[in-house]
């Protein structure tokens, strides 16, 4: 850790005491020299993080939709310099909503990186309607566990992926039915899925291919998506689609309802103070985690 001044905040931000914040793998891949490490190895000091959870203690004179006081939370500047590991971060104010009373700061930081990438692909990109059939990798993973309650919400049948001892987890999150990967091979236990949610890319994508449908989506959570996969894809008439999440304070928003009506919710399942950052990567970086780890600051 070290000392540095808070920052000054534009005339369209606002500055956030942050209270919590949220680990992802992006963070974890970037501290390790890969992911966003060579896009931001201009920024001296590089200041890692994007989630946050906070309260509004300045705003610039064009704020007009925060107070000073409010709990707010977002995902800061992403794909850019969010610089979320400190106690005060400047926040462009469409990129942040307000925090629901109901959820903490921790629940709050939790549901902004990974909950957003969900919404962004499932609502926006997919427009996930009543009735389909959508089947998700990684199920109680970070984005995965929001995108199983976030395509209940939307309408789907929802088929969770997971390990065995992990089932449990994933059918309270809300899904119809459950397929464990160290019991079973998925491609040969379902078929004809109008959407798929792959989290592992490169060769797993055959294995999600021949489960979707013809004519269906295979959303891939990661980049490497070869020329071969795609060929075969559109020989199916299959979509393979992948995109970086945005930072979007109309998502986050929408991110805030789903969570203060309860049609989802984070789960953290390890939250470590500001001094045990180093503790909270680590969790991170086995792959093993469920849900969301935290730290608060």
């Amino acid at each position: 850790m070290s000392d540095i001044a808070a920052p000054n905040i534009n005339e369209n931000e606002i500055l956030i005491k942050v209270r919590a914040i949220s680990i992802n793998p992006v963070d974890v891949k970037t501290r390790s020299g890969s992911a966003m490490a060579k896009h931001l190895s201009e920024y001296k000091p590089l200041i890692l993080g994007w989630d946050i959870a906070g309260v509004v203690v300045e705003r610039g004179n064009s704020v007009e939709n925060f107070n000073i006081g409010d709990d707010v939370f977002g995902l800061i500047n992403f794909l850019g310099h969010g610089k979320g590991y400190a106690e005060y971060v400047a926040a462009p104010a469409d990129q942040v909503a307000k925090k629901p009373s109901n959820i903490s700061y921790g629940q709050a930081a939790a549901a902004t990186l990974a909950a957003l990438t969900a919404w962004q692909l499932l609502n926006n990109y997919a427009k996930v309607k009543s009735g389909d059939k959508i089947l998700i990798q990684a199920a109680s993973g970070g984005v995965g566990h929001y995108a199983v309650q976030i395509a209940k919400y939307l309408g789907a049948y929802v088929i969770g992926i997971s390990s065995s001892a992990n089932r449990q987890f994933v059918i309270e999150l809300g899904a119809d039915k459950h397929i464990a990967y160290d019991l079973e091979a998925f491609e040969e236990t379902v078929q004809d899925i109008d959407i798929i949610v792959d989290a592992f890319a490169g060769d797993n994508l055959y294995k999600s291919l021949k489960a979707v449908k013809r004519g269906g989506i295979i959303i891939s959570l990661l980049p490497m998506i070869g020329w071969d996969i795609l060929e075969k894809a559109k020989e199916k008439n299959v979509t393979i689609h992948y995109s970086l999440v945005k930072s979007d304070g109309g998502g986050m928003k929408s991110i805030a309802d789903l969570l203060a009506r309860g049609s989802i919710k984070s789960h953290v399942s390890g939250t470590y103070p500001f001094s045990q950052m180093k503790d909270a990567h680590l969790s991170v970086e086995t792959g093993k985690t469920i849900g969301k780890v935290v730290v608060t600051v």
